[in-house]
């Protein structure tokens, strides 16, 4: 119930006018029966503008993180996001990713819609990196299209470490459903879930127009910063002159 309250009376709204975002292809999104709407992630406000302007409800897997936070900001914060129907997912340990996909099967077997970021975690540049399977595996084991959509204009609205958004236009494009039941039964190939992961994440960028990185986002957030680090201690470390 409060999800639709947040929808249509406390966050739609605002959000339609500061925004103002521009929807394209939402005919590609079914108005009924499950399906998986796989995204660039660029910004905080992915997470509320795509669910916002959909007509049928979307269930995104959270980051445990986003349920987790110390104090009053934290408890606030955890009471949103489970109120706006969101599922916490661990991302560390072995059984993460088994446990993500478990949960987004869950939604699937409900005929719902299961929103999901393939990159992992948000660009930290803008650009689009290497999707991770599991999208591929859930596309496969439920049996269901996937819908790709392109965020564009959040990074500018709102890049990382920037709480009050920017007046920047926004766009939302959908492109037209993957059909992956010519591989159903393969789910446990490696091949082919790569395969299906990158047809996912080149129809994204199709759609987007991003500068593509052959990469994992965390992988490279982490090399940057072990680089900032050492370019740190260094300058730390440099005599005076």
């Amino acid at each position: 119930m409060f999800y639709y309250v947040l929808k249509y009376v406390l966050l739609g709204p605002p959000l339609r006018l500061f925004f103002r975002p521009r929807i394209e292809g939402l005919e590609h999104v079914p108005d009924e029966g499950p399906a998986i709407i796989a995204g660039n992630h660029l910004s905080f406000s992915d997470h509320f503008l795509m669910p916002a302007m959909l007509k049928r409800r979307i269930t995104f897997l959270a980051k445990k993180e986003y349920f987790t936070g110390p104090g009053l900001k934290g408890r606030l914060t955890a009471a949103f996001f489970r109120s706006a129907g969101q599922i916490p997912v661990d991302r560390t340990g072995k059984e993460a990713g088994q446990a993500a996909i478990r949960e987004g099967l869950g939604v699937l077997r409900k005929n719902e819609l299961l929103g999901i970021y393939p990159e992992g975690t948000r660009s930290h540049d803008g650009r689009l990196y290497k999707g991770k399977v599991g999208v591929a595996v859930m596309a496969l084991k439920a049996q269901v299209p996937v819908i790709p959509c392109a965020m564009i204009g959040t990074f500018e609205a709102q890049p990382p470490g920037k709480v009050i958004p920017n007046f920047h236009p926004v766009v939302i494009r959908f492109g037209k459903p993957l059909d992956f039941s010519r591989y159903a039964g393969m789910e446990n190939e490696k091949a082919i879930l790569r395969a299906v992961t990158d047809e996912i994440m080149y129809a994204i960028l199709s759609l987007s127009e991003q500068e593509y990185v052959d990469e994992y986002a965390a992988v490279a957030k982490a090399q940057e910063a072990e680089a900032k680090g050492v370019k740190e201690r260094k300058f730390r470390r440099a005599p005076l002159s």
